[in-house]
């Protein structure tokens, strides 16, 4: 019977291994594909005539030399200085997780064990302003920064991205806070600990993974915003999502489309570096709420 068993599952985990790798080629294909073509001429990666010129670098070889050529990364890096954007955008990452997940760990905690009804309320306006279009929120912010003289700097740009972010932050963390049982809590303060104490050194090292995840999700909310950042950031201080889109000019203005692919494999390539850093919590984190208790 186990051998009859045995039979039975092998054509299914036969299947479950193509269906698996065949989407990992489909999701992994058009980033190696960008990444194959950012070292490549204009006229071969977009090339009408024939789409293996892309493969082959027909047009790299005449126009450069060689099958390769590093000028889109050039171009893009020192030329048009795409290392200010990297730079403003990693300041803008950096506080804006550092702000959030703050304000939202002490927020979700106090919510989580806050026995009154107004809890319910918080999360629900919360809940309600994070479905808000970003557009929307934006728009109300650009009168007093224009009159306040606020308007295009980086530090006005971290506050409306963490506004936008709080929620998300809350309803996170306050889940996990609420799968944590109240006797963690009870124990460190019958220990001599204050309320404060016990959050710190007993609650917040039990969620760790959950905070892992919950800034995750908020890095990738600033590090890939751009309709906030296009907004209320000037050309010096733009930061690298509409930088790539500059490079793309427009009908009145012919930009570089390789400086644009150039500078989409280097912002995306520290995503994947960070995903398989933190791949471990970021499961565990989101398997937390899986189970009570």
């Amino acid at each position: 019977m186990a051998i009859a068993s045995k039979r039975r599952s092998t054509p299914l985990a036969l299947i479950s291994s193509v269906l698996v790798l065949a989407w990992i080629v489909i999701a992994a294909f058009p980033f190696l594909w960008t990444l194959w073509g950012s070292f490549k001429v204009q006229g071969d990666f977009f090339s009408k005539a024939d789409w293996m010129n892309a493969l082959w670098g027909t047009r790299t070889v005449i126009e450069t030399g060689g099958p390769f050529t590093g000028a889109g990364y050039e171009g893009a890096w020192i030329e048009k200085e795409f290392w200010r954007a990297a730079l403003n955008t990693g300041i803008i990452v950096f506080f804006t997780v550092i702000i959030s997940l703050t304000l939202g760990t002490l927020g979700g905690y106090a919510l989580a064990r806050s026995g009154y009804r107004y809890a319910f309320w918080l999360l629900m306006l919360a809940l309600v302003f994070r479905a808000m279009p970003h557009i929307t929120l934006v728009s109300g912010y650009l009168l007093p920064f224009f009159e306040w003289n606020l308007w295009g700097h980086i530090p006005t740009t971290i506050v409306v991205l963490v506004a936008i972010n709080q929620p998300f932050t809350l309803w996170m963390l306050h889940s996990f806070f609420l799968n944590i049982p109240k006797d963690l809590d009870e124990s460190a303060m019958v220990d001599g600990c204050t309320r404060f104490q016990a959050f710190r050194h007993v609650i917040v090292p039990v969620m760790w993974p959950g905070v892992i995840t919950t800034g995750l999700f908020s890095f990738l909310l600033a590090y890939n915003d751009f309709t906030v950042t296009a907004l209320l950031l000037n050309q010096e201080n733009q930061t690298m999502i509409p930088k790539i889109a500059s490079f793309l000019g427009s009908t009145q203005v012919e930009g570089n489309v390789m400086f644009a692919v150039a500078a989409v494999v280097s912002a995306t390539a520290p995503l994947f570096v960070l995903i398989l850093f933190f791949q471990r919590q970021i499961v565990s984190g989101l398997t937390a709420g899986a189970v009570k208790g």
